[in-house]
């Protein structure tokens, strides 16, 4: 490639990124415009903290919030473990035929699309739910957290086993040599050299949780209340958005929505910093013992 070409692509990449950041920060700036109305005065704080009781002229959006810490939590809860037993599996444990079957089923569910599961979830899980548990209708925050866990999963899995497979083999094989099983090879050596693989899987993973629609949608339930325990039901920020946006879009109450953008946004920037903050030490080996 000649000097003029290279030039040419540093170009169009700078262009790329340079359009990238604009567009996120023309993003922002729209949610914040069409905010203002409920931003002046410093009510934001308020809007976060208070009830969402249009009736009454409050529009917080403290209940969505909590809702939608309390089912993405969960999801992570029940998916980790999950996640890394099957990555474990795949990577470490069974390296033949049954591991290649397993990988590819996994990847096979990333392309599932969201209401696939939305449509299992009311037909399957709810109606689980309610029989097992006996409480309230099964349209709930376990519902909607279970159901998210396996949408979360199979991207967790997949970065998981990435993050394995890149450990130097010859740090494995000196395990071996000195006596040590593959699980002591496991948790000596590969766990500790990939964990900043493993933050960004989860971190990615937790993101999708709270960005999730359709799910919460279909099974949370949609009460618009802080659920005092997994069998109440709930609505996250972005069911809420989806369930007002067809409201007059010069009241308040459809003002209150760019408030719930402005919380996703931030809490997906803090996301973003924790995940430059592991890919940069991502080609770093953690100590070994």
């Amino acid at each position: 490639m000649t000097a003029g070409s290279e030039r040419v692509v540093e170009r169009l990449f700078f262009a790329a990124a340079f359009v990238s950041a604009f567009v996120t920060v023309f993003i922002f700036g729209f949610l914040v415009y069409y905010g203002l109305p409920l931003f002046s005065g410093g009510r934001f704080i308020e809007i976060l903290s208070s009830p969402w009781a249009p009736h009454q002229g409050s529009f917080g959006i403290y209940p969505m919030i909590v809702g939608t810490l309390a089912i993405s939590m969960l999801a992570m809860v029940f998916a980790f473990p999950l996640s890394m037993g099957c990555a474990i599996l795949i990577s470490v444990v069974s390296r033949g035929r049954l591991s290649k079957v397993i990988r590819k089923v996994v990847e096979a569910m990333t392309g599932i699309p969201t209401v696939v599961y939305g449509f299992v979830g009311i037909f399957l899980l709810i109606p689980l739910v309610r029989n097992v548990f006996d409480a309230g209708s099964g349209m709930c925050v376990l519902s909607a957290s279970l159901m998210l866990a396996v949408l979360v999963s199979p991207t967790m899995i997949l970065f998981f086993c990435d993050s394995f497979d890149r450990v130097p083999r010859s740090y494995g094989h000196a395990v071996l040599a000195l006596g040590g099983t593959r699980i002591q090879q496991f948790l000596h050596v590969t766990l500790p050299c990939s964990w900043p693989g493993i933050v960004v899987a989860v971190t990615l993973a937790l993101g999708r949780a709270v960005g999730d629609t359709l799910i919460a949608l279909m099974i949370a339930g949609n009460a618009v209340q802080v659920p005092g325990s997994v069998f109440d039901s709930a609505r996250t920020l972005t069911s809420h958005i989806a369930l007002v946006f067809a409201a007059d879009n010069e009241s308040l109450e459809f003002k209150a929505i760019f408030a719930c953008g402005v919380s996703l946004y931030l809490f997906t920037t803090i996301l973003v910093l924790i995940i430059r903050l592991a890919v940069h030490e991502r080609g770093k080996c953690g100590q070994v013992r």
